[in-house]
Formats: structure tokens, C-alpha cells, sequence
């Protein structure tokens, strides 16, 4: 069986492609780090009171403060989008009833998962929140 010689310009097109396509991979493999983060909302550590809480409305945050540290949840409802609101108990979406704990995590649906974690660096007596 005689082999047909593969064209220049073939030749480069499939060394193109395959090395594209290994970039991508290499790309989708490779978590992000956290130096690709970009700081979504500051405050003062003195503004979150102990157990008390920081919302930042127009980045969609809420910055919580507990004994053993800050941490943040994105307002955006893991149902539908909708932005949740702040109650006595917890967060509340009110596009569909889906109820959270203080912690994001779902107390009544239609939504079947936590609010979304964000993550937190404290820079002495600034709090930074990433995403």
C-alpha cells in the first residue's frame, strides 16, 4: 500500500491545531490562582461587628463576621439569579421563596444549592473580598 505524502500547509495546520487544543487543555486543567483574583469589595474590620454582617448591595456581597474569622457570600441565588435579601434568620430570595442559613447554605428551596462562597484575605485592619 503506498503512502501519500502529506502536504506542507496540511502539515502545519494539524501541528496548529493540536497545539491549540493542548494549550486549552493545559488551561482548563490548571486551577486558577489566586493571584488572577481581583478584589470585589474592602471594609474596615471594625465595620463587621462579631456576628454581625457587611452588605456591600451593588457587588451583590455579603461580608460576615464570626469568632473565628470573616467570610463572604455572593447574593446571587443559585436558582434563578435573583438577588436574595437579608432577613432576621437568614438570606431570602424572594423571586421563588428559597430560604439560607447565615452560612449560604439552603434551608428551602426551589434551590438546590449553597449561596456561593467567596473568598476572604484580611490585610491587617482591611478585608478584602475576592472573586
Amino acid at each position: 500500500m503506498e503512502k501519500t505524502p502529506q502536504s506542507r500547509r496540511s502539515f502545519l495546520t494539524s501541528l496548529t491545531l493540536l497545539l491549540a487544543s493542548g494549550g486549552l487543555l493545559v488551561r482548563y486543567l490548571m486551577p486558577r490562582s489566586a493571584g488572577n483574583r481581583r478584589v470585589l469589595a474592602s471594609a474596615a474590620a471594625a465595620d463587621v461587628p462579631l456576628g454581625g454582617a457587611l452588605l456591600f448591595r451593588s457587588e451583590r456581597i455579603i461580608l460576615l463576621r464570626k469568632d473565628t474569622g470573616f467570610y463572604a457570600l455572593s447574593l446571587i441565588c443559585t436558582h434563578l439569579g435573583c438577588t436574595v435579601t437579608v432577613t432576621e434568620n437568614g438570606l431570602a430570595c424572594p423571586c421563588h421563596g428559597s430560604l439560607f442559613d447565615r452560612q449560604g447554605k439552603v434551608l428551602k428551596g426551589p434551590a438546590d444549592r449553597a449561596l456561593i462562597q467567596l473568598p476572604v484575605e484580611e490585610h491587617g485592619e482591611r478585608i478584602d473580598v475576592l472573586g
